[in-house]
């Protein structure tokens, strides 16, 4: 099982502090992210000095950074609008390469799925046509992660709804319209957030199209969610990960920022633990 370093609980530090951190803790493959006006990402717009200091820094650190995600959102429901994301995108999917990316993560969008009309639907399966031309241009893959509609409650933790990468009425069209080249970001504690009772976490659905992978998992408090670390709660990741396929990186995505090296550090005794168990049980099958 190889175990990469996710970006998302490194967003409010420097770039540099996310190589710190993960060096420490022992990892040889991070993510970062392009966008979104957090700290610890890079500009949307990036000149080549700052694409060339980048590649300086992870070069001293002795780290790859094959994963990049993208913040875009191709469920506007405003026409002008989705036409200024897919170009924004575009744009970004560019600086991926740049950065040595292999794979760069995007989002389907976040109209609740009950929302996404025929209108929306045609623009969403355009603009990942697009993408997936300029991916393969590039020498890039798409993941598209799974991931709802967030909204804060009054208590501070996260309300998710349902778009359309994690319903699964909508999940099976997107494996049947998209390009067959473009995969899926699986992260299963969305999809347990998302939809608490079905402890499929639609696995069965998106087995063979996983490329990419976050884990982490979510605690109820009183009004929504909160995000923990992979063995914080319930999700049952020893038997979920051993009916996976994947055999690509599991990236730990501990989202809290406050105690995130503790955190990170937790998830990660907690997935070499299970690798243990499951790399001892294939051995007595055998």
């Amino acid at each position: 099982m190889k175990i990469g370093c996710g970006e998302w609980g490194f967003r409010k530090l420097p770039l540099q502090e996310h190589f710190e951190i993960a060096k420490k803790l022992g990892f040889s493959i991070m993510e970062i992210g392009i966008g979104g006006g957090q700290v610890g990402r890079l500009p949307d717009q990036m000149s080549q000095k700052q694409i060339n200091t980048f590649r300086r820094l992870r070069n001293n650190y002795d780290i790859t950074t094959p994963f990049c995600c993208i913040e875009n959102d191709f469920t506007l429901p405003c026409p002008d609008s989705h036409i200024v994301m897919l170009e924004k995108t575009l744009t970004q999917i560019k600086y991926a390469s740049e950065l040595d990316a292999t794979h760069v993560r995007l989002f389907a969008g976040f109209t609740p799925a009950n929302q996404v009309n025929e209108a929306i639907w045609s623009r969403l399966l355009n603009a990942f046509n697009q993408c997936a031309d300029r991916c393969d241009q590039l020498g890039l893959t798409i993941a598209v992660e799974t991931h709802g509609q967030i909204t804060q409650a009054s208590d501070g933790s996260a309300m998710h709804t349902h778009t359309v990468s994690t319903d699964r009425i909508s999940l099976q069209r997107l494996l049947d319209e998209l390009p067959t080249q473009i995969g899926f970001n699986y992260d299963p504690g969305n999809i347990k957030a998302v939809n608490p009772d079905d402890h499929r976490y639609c696995l069965d659905l998106l087995d063979a199209r996983i490329n990419y992978c976050h884990l982490k998992d979510w605690r109820r408090t009183d009004k929504g969610w909160a995000a923990v670390a992979p063995g914080d709660d319930d999700l049952d990741y020893a038997t979920l990960l051993s009916k996976m396929s994947f055999d690509g990186v599991y990236l730990i995505e501990y989202e809290p920022t406050e105690d995130v090296l503790d955190g990170i550090r937790r998830s990660l005794t907690y997935l070499q633990h299970i690798n243990l168990v499951l790399e001892m049980s294939h051995g007595v099958g055998q």
